[in-house]
């Protein structure tokens, strides 16, 4: 959990500083014309949220399929010196890197989260607590495992 947050701040802190750049125009725009102003403040919204959504979807498998000893780390999983690495021993490539991070945890658990009201995002986390091999429920679906790096 503690790798994802770290990435996702990577993520955040730079749009957001984006949004603000576009901010400084939405207000420009509002000194001009208010009607105008509001289009541009929901267009900065909607480039920002496009642009979150972009690079949340290639970020983690673009870094974790890199060869070597970053094979299988994000920013924030080297930060906290762990890894992913693939149960049956091969390196992590683009494909498995995109079905554990975009669509298993953040669509697959973010859909049964918002179903379950948070209980699919705290089982699936909180799952390698009790699991004999400290493994999440993604995990078993990939067939991957975290390991220190």
């Amino acid at each position: 959990m503690g790798a994802t947050a770290l990435d996702g701040l990577i993520i955040i802190v730079p749009a957001l500083a984006g949004m603000g750049v576009l901010g400084i125009g939405v207000i420009g725009a509002f000194a001009s014309d208010s009607e105008v102003g509001v289009l541009a403040l929901i267009g900065a919204f909607i480039v920002t949220a496009l642009v979150i959504a972009i690079v949340s979807f290639i970020y983690a498998p673009l870094l974790m399929m890199r060869s070597g000893e970053h094979n299988g780390q994000t920013l924030g999983k080297q930060a906290l010196g762990i890894r992913v690495v693939r149960t049956s021993g091969e390196p992590l490539d683009f494909t498995w890197a995109a079905l554990r991070e975009v669509v298993l945890k953040n669509l697959g658990v973010g859909i049964a989260s918002s179903a379950t009201f948070g209980i699919a995002f705290l089982v699936n986390y909180l799952w390698p607590l009790w699991d004999d091999q400290n493994r999440a429920l993604h995990d078993y679906v990939v067939s991957t495992r975290v390991v220190s790096a």
